[in-house]
């Protein structure tokens, strides 16, 4: 009897990204910043695609230290209203997460409400790769006093 080895690695590989999701989203629902950070690997290619001038948030990170200034800075200027997830899609060490969000920003009490996607890759447990894509449109004009 020959057994797949190549399945079995990729089956746990799979389940170790699953966990690192996991905990991913339970950490950013009640905004742990501590344990949210310790996820990251300490250096990331993190991309948000948007207008850094209104919403200094945006843009790139490259070390675990700048994720956690990315969520302090967010979570200082923004409120969350609601959000849903759609899908959690994982393939080894990839994951895509899809769903619809809303959120209050205090500078200027607008709110945005936004499809969103998460691509993401784990190794070793730790997230080495972040992409969010959302309405950087929207959340630009909602930061805009007019």
């Amino acid at each position: 009897m020959r057994f797949n080895t190549q399945h079995s690695i990729m089956t746990e590989l799979t389940s170790q990204t699953q966990a690192t999701i996991e905990n991913f989203l339970k950490f950013l629902s009640i905004r742990n910043l501590n344990q949210i950070t310790k996820l990251f690997s300490n250096e990331v290619d993190w991309f948000i695609p948007g207008d850094e001038t209104k919403a200094p948030w945006l843009g790139k990170r490259s070390s675990r230290k700048e994720v956690e200034q990315f969520y302090d800075l967010l979570w200082s200027s923004t409120e969350p209203i609601s959000a849903q997830i759609s899908n959690i899609l994982i393939d080894h060490e990839n994951a895509v997460i899809t769903g619809e969000f809303s959120t209050k920003m205090l500078q200027t009490g607008k709110i945005v409400s936004s499809l969103f996607c998460i691509v993401m890759i784990v190794e070793n447990n730790l997230i080495t790769k972040y992409r969010l894509l959302e309405d950087s449109y929207a959340v630009s004009k909602a930061l805009s006093q007019q």
